[in-house]
């Protein structure tokens, strides 16, 4: 069986804000939650689950691949939240990254992770 992502743990200061979050954001849907974690389901089988975390925690960066429509869907939301963007991860760019044909954001979550959404892969 050749290896595939399955699930990760995102720390969160309250788990069903950041899965509130992540489901508008992403456009995916609830899955069974169990236990400290509010799950969500990706539509290629990915599970992100957010638990509150038992200590502080650093801030981490995730990525997510979506088509230009998604992104134009997500932009225009987060224009009419007024919640902050950039273009680059560094947050010194307040502009939408276009190189290599695609384009890029960046946006912290509620728990502090950076969030970034590209339209095109880098490899």
């Amino acid at each position: 069986m050749t290896a595939t992502f399955n699930h990760i743990i995102i720390p969160a200061n309250d788990a069903e804000v950041s899965a509130a979050y992540y489901r508008n954001l992403l456009e995916i849907v609830d899955a069974p939650s169990w236990g400290p974690f509010a799950n969500l389901i990706m539509s290629n089988g990915v599970l992100l689950q957010f638990a509150k975390a038992p200590t502080t925690f650093d801030s981490l960066h995730f990525a997510f691949l979506v088509d230009d429509e998604h992104f134009d869907r997500s932009l225009a939301a987060l224009v009419e939240a007024r919640t902050e963007y950039w273009g680059d991860p560094q947050r010194s760019h307040n502009e939408i990254r276009q190189e290599d044909g695609g384009r890029a954001l960046y946006v912290l979550d509620p728990g502090g992770h950076l969030v970034e959404l590209l339209t095109r892969p880098y490899v």
